[in-house]
C-alpha cells in the first residue's frame, strides 16, 4: 500500500517514518522547501529520541520520500494523512487554514479514489469541512471522484513518540463507510500481532476522543497541583498523596506529578479547543474551563514562589534556570512553563542564565533576552538562585557542591521536585519545592 503525508513536523514525520518501518511505500509532503531539502540530506529538523536513525534506515531502503509536491503524494498514494500545524486563535478555537489548504490541493490533484485522513488534532466536524473542500474542488472542475474521509487521531508523546506509534496503547479509527474502515485496517495491521486495542468508531466520535483525553490528562495535573498548593499551607507532602491516590487502579499514577503545570503543543492548546468547541454548542466543559484556568494560576504561582525565594523582589538578580523545554526529551517550547516563567521574571528587572540540552535555538527565538549558557554549572555561576524548571535527567545528579560554591546564594527553586528536600538542606541550600515540607 502507498500512503502520503502531508506535514512534516512532530506527527507527520513521526508518522511516515514508523509506516514505512512496516514496510509500507511512504511519501511525506511539505510546502517548506528547507525543511524538505534538509530532510533529503538525512538532517532531522526536530529532536525526537530515536527518529533520526528510523528516517535515514527507511530512507535507505527506499521506503520513505520527501517532496514538495503535493500533487505528487496525491498521485501516488491511496490513502493521505492531513498532518499540518493547527495552531490557536486568540478565542480559543483552532486555526483550520492549513488543513484547508491541503484538503483543497487533494481535491485539485485527485484522480481516483482516495481515503483523506485527519491526523492532525482538529475539531470536531473538521473532516465533514474538509470533506466540503474537497468536493467544491472536485465542482470547480466538473469532475466525479469517489472518496472518503476518516479520523484517525495521534496519541504520540513527544519525547516517546516512535515507542507510542509502534506499541501503541490504542488506534482509533473513525470512518463513515466500509471501503475507508478496511482499508486503514489493512494499514495497521501490523499492529495486530502485538494485540493493540483498536477501536473502530464514527468521524465525530474519533475527533472528540483525542480531546477528551488530553483533557482528562490536564486535569489530572491541574488536580494535584491544587493538592500541591493546599500541602503548602497545612505541611503535607504532595508526593505521598500522588502516591496514596495513584497505587488505586482506578486513578493510576502518571499524570500525578506536581509543579509548574502542564504545557507543549497539545494540552494548552486542545484544552481551550474544546472548551470553545462545547460553548458553542451550548454545552459549556465546566471542568475544563477550570482546569485551564488553574493551569493559569500554577505558573503565576511558581514565578511568586521564585520572588519570594529573593526576598521578594525580582529586580536586578540573577536567575540560574534549568530547563527551557516544556518537558524532557524534546526541543519544543510551545507553551513551555519554563520558558513563560522566565519571561515574566524578565519582566520583573531579573537577569535570566538557562541551560537546555535541546531546546536552547528554539527558546532564543522565543525569548531572545535570555542567556544561554553551555551546561548547568556556567548557568549557575554567579546566580541569586537557581531554578530547576524541566526535569532532564542529566539534572538529577548534579554536583550540587560545586553548585553551591558558584551559586551567589545557596538557594534552589526545585519546580519539578526531583531533589530530596532533607538532604537539600543538609547540604546548605535554602530548599524550596512544590507541595512538600
Amino acid at each position: 500500500m502507498n500512503i502520503g503525508v502531508i506535514g512534516t513536523g512532530y506527527v507527520g514525520l513521526v508518522t511516515g517514518a514508523c509506516f514505512a518501518e512496516f514496510g509500507v511505500q511512504v511519501v511525506c509532503a511539505d510546502i517548506d522547501v528547507e525543511k524538505v531539502a534538509c530532510l533529503e540530506r538525512g538532517e532531522i529538523p526536530i529532536y525526537e529520541p530515536g527518529l533520526d536513525d528510523l528516517v535515514a534506515r527507511n530512507v535507505q531502503q527506499g521506503r520513505l520520500s520527501f517532496t514538495n509536491d503535493t500533487a505528487r503524494a496525491v498521485a501516488d498514494s491511496l490513502v493521505l494523512f492531513i498532518a499540518v500545524p493547527t495552531p490557536p486563535l486568540p478565542d480559543g478555537s483552532t486555526d483550520l487554514r492549513a488543513v484547508e489548504s491541503v484538503a483543497r490541493d487533494i481535491g485539485r490533484n485527485m484522480d481516483g479514489y482516495k481515503v483523506i485522513v485527519t491526523k492532525s488534532t482538529v475539531p470536531v466536524g473538521t473532516a465533514s469541512r474538509v470533506r466540503g473542500w474537497i468536493e467544491d474542488e472536485l465542482e470547480k472542475t466538473g469532475r466525479n471522484v469517489e472518496f472518503s474521509v476518516a479520523s484517525n487521531p495521534e496519541f504520540l508523546r513527544e519525547g516517546a513518540a516512535i515507542g507510542d506509534f509502534m506499541r501503541p496503547d490504542r488506534v482509533v479509527i473513525g470512518t463513515d463507510d466500509e471501503q475507508a474502515t478496511a482499508i486503514l485496517k489493512s494499514l495497521y495491521r501490523p499492529l495486530y500481532l502485538i494485540e493493540a486495542p483498536v477501536l473502530i468508531t464514527n468521524v465525530v466520535t474519533a475527533e472528540l476522543t483525542k480531546y477528551a483525553a488530553n483533557a482528562f490528562l490536564a486535569t489530572k495535573i491541574s488536580f494535584i497541583n491544587e493538592f500541591a498548593n493546599l500541602c503548602e499551607e497545612i505541611g503535607a507532602d504532595v508526593h505521598d498523596i500522588a502516591r496514596g491516590i495513584g497505587l488505586d487502579n482506578r486513578i493510576g499514577k502518571k499524570f500525578l506529578h506536581a509543579g509548574p503545570g502542564f504545557g507543549g503543543s497539545c494540552f494548552p492548546k486542545d484544552t481551550r479547543s474544546v472548551a470553545h468547541f462545547a460553548r458553542e454548542q451550548g454545552q459549556p466543559l465546566e471542568i475544563v474551563d477550570t482546569v485551564i484556568g488553574v493551569n493559569t494560576r500554577q505558573q503565576e504561582r511558581m514565578v511568586e514562589k521564585i520572588v519570594a525565594s529573593l526576598g521578594g523582589d525580582a529586580n536586578g538578580k540573577t536567575i540560574a534556570m534549568l530547563g527551557l523545554s516544556f518537558k524532557p526529551e524534546t526541543d519544543d517550547v510551545r507553551d513551555s512553563p519554563a520558558l513563560n516563567i522566565a519571561a515574566a521574571l524578565q519582566m520583573r528587572g531579573a537577569r535570566v542564565q538557562a541551560f537546555d540540552p535541546q531546546a536552547m535555538d528554539a527558546a532564543r527565538k522565543e525569548v531572545p533576552e535570555l542567556v544561554l549558557c553551555g551546561d548547568a554549572y556556567e548557568a549557575s555561576q554567579g546566580a541569586d538562585a537557581l531554578v530547576l524548571a524541566t526535569e532532564w535527567n542529566q539534572f538529577r545528579m548534579l554536583d550540587f557542591e560545586r553548585i553551591r560554591k558558584l551559586l551567589a546564594q545557596p538557594v534552589v527553586v526545585d519546580l519539578r521536585n526531583v531533589y530530596d528536600p532533607g538532604p537539600m538542606r543538609a547540604a546548605g541550600f535554602e530548599y524550596v519545592c512544590v507541595g512538600r515540607g
